[in-house]
């Protein structure tokens, strides 16, 4: 009973989520705002296109990362595993020669067989989620580079891939919003996310083994088995975005990856999802990934030096988890 009662009631939870994304909406429209006075490039169109490029591929990866984490784990392997989906789907439509369709389709499979053995180490095997992941991050980097032959993959002979994420079908049906596919693909997946998470028993039980697994458990349900799917619906995910990051540079790059775990985790915190797990929304989460990406894109404006570009990644980390700590010790004591 007592790791029940530690965990607030559900008005004081709805209440914290709920300041929590305001609070990060306005922090987005404050950068937005301070970005736009201190250089005038920034409210260009061209730059606002680049900023929803970089936010698509860094919030789909959230949105995968978000899954994990709600259920109290986290995926250390979605920068790496979005790289080796894209070099599996190099590997079909350029090696292979095969159809964009079946590449696609083999680049989802892959990353979902990839959060299917993550969530086995983790449900089966008892292996921390921190430990499996970093192996699984490692065991796909590697595979990468072994697949490649550690050279670049390109697209050059898939007509339309490139579209995928940089084209436009907004702006062919309205010309004065050029919304790139990248941001449209983004919002689909944080909406079909946000639907399993609100309305469906896989959301109910991510919450309840982030909430209390034991007592999951005890009531005679299967967490093993809904954990293994929560980490393979990730892995689809983190495949969808191997696909953007792929037809975004036109080329599968087996040595990219590494990195990008931390800024989806950074986009998963500043919206408001918990690293303890059983609290977090999509809709944080994207603007959480938001606000990383105009961070990175107007300190570039400003000419920030990338080391320290990361200091101030590492620093929104570091402060978006105490955040969440005074927020849970708030919300408890008021429960």
């Amino acid at each position: 009973m007592s790791a029940i009662s530690s965990k607030p009631g559900p008005g004081n939870l709805l209440r914290t989520q709920g300041a929590q994304k305001l609070l990060a909406f306005a922090g987005l429209i404050a950068l937005v705002a301070g970005f736009s006075l201190a250089s005038p490039n920034f409210m260009q169109t061209p730059n606002i296109i680049a900023i929803l490029q970089a936010a698509s591929v860094n919030g789909v990866l959230a949105v995968a990362a978000t899954l994990i984490i709600i259920t109290g784990g986290i995926d250390l392997s979605v920068g790496t595993g979005m790289t080796f989906c894209a070099v599996i789907a190099g590997v079909v439509l350029t090696y292979l020669g095969m159809p964009m369709p079946v590449g696609i389709a083999a680049a989802i499979l892959a990353g979902t067989c990839s959060g299917l053995l993550s969530g086995t180490f983790v449900a089966k095997l008892k292996v921390p989620p921190f430990i499996a992941t970093l192996g699984m991050m490692l065991i796909l980097k590697g595979l990468s580079l072994v697949i490649s032959g550690t050279r670049p993959i390109y697209f050059n002979d898939t007509p339309g891939f490139t579209d995928i994420a940089t084209g436009s079908i907004v702006g062919m049906i309205v010309p004065a919003v050029p919304l790139p596919n990248g941001v449209v693909i983004l919002f689909a997946v944080a909406g079909i996310a946000s639907y399993i998470l609100g309305r469906t028993i896989l959301g109910r039980y991510a919450f309840a083994l982030g909430s209390n697994e034991e007592a999951l458990r005890l009531s005679g349900v299967n967490a093993d088995r809904w954990k293994i799917a929560i980490y393979a619906l990730g892995g689809s995910i983190v495949g969808v975005a191997g696909i953007l990051i792929g037809s975004r540079l036109n080329s599968a790059q087996p040595a990219l990856g590494l990195g990008y775990e931390l800024d989806a985790i950074a986009a998963v915190v500043i919206g408001g999802t918990s690293l303890r797990g059983g609290q977090g929304t999509i809709l944080g989460t994207v603007i959480g990934a938001l606000i990383m990406a105009v961070l990175a894109n107007g300190l570039r404006i400003l000419s920030v030096a990338q080391e320290w570009q990361t200091v101030v990644t590492g620093s929104i980390i570091i402060l978006a988890v105490y955040a969440d700590m005074l927020r849970r010790q708030r919300a408890a004591a008021a429960g």
